[in-house]
């Protein structure tokens, strides 16, 4: 009986560890987002919706964003707002020119992000997996890289 409840015991341990490193799900080409491509690193996470002027107007911001921070340990995400997935989502992501993965799955219970009835809306992550900020409304590239170099001085 005592060898029994031990393996058990390993068991649910092993699958609670494993559930903390679970993958992303998929992105908008329907390619698996591994944990262990984004996990250790910050992420900027904005939801987005294809009939929000705004974040349209962010797209390229996002974009110049992901190209200025190339080789960092940062990864920008988008998140449809509507919840859109498979081809809908390839549509809209290809029909706003999102050049970053979007993730078809919503992480906001994985880093424990508050809902927001307003959009554009932006979260900051840090590498430990904790929301270190929510920027509500339309961001430029420069702006995020000045908060987000405001919170990385704060670790050190």
């Amino acid at each position: 009986m005592g060898v029994r409840l031990r393996i058990m015991g390993g068991l649910f341990i092993g699958l609670i560890l494993a559930g903390c490193s679970a993958d992303y799900g998929v992105d908008q080409h329907g390619q698996k987002v591994s944990a262990s491509s984004l996990d250790g690193q910050w992420l900027v996470i904005n939801y987005w919706a294809d009939w929000c002027p705004p974040c349209r107007k962010e797209v390229p911001e996002f974009n110049r964003l992901v190209k200025e921070q190339q080789g960092k340990p940062l990864r920008v995400l988008g998140v449809n707002y509507d919840g859109l997935r498979d081809a809908e989502l390839s549509k809209a992501v290809d029909d706003l020119g999102i050049e970053y993965t979007v993730l078809a799955d919503d992480p906001a219970k994985r880093f424990d992000l508050p809902h927001s009835e307003a959009l554009p809306v932006t979260f900051i992550v840090d590498p430990k997996g904790k929301m270190r900020e929510r920027l509500l409304g339309e961001q430029t590239a420069a702006g995020v890289q000045a908060r987000l170099a405001q919170l990385q001085q704060e670790e050190h």
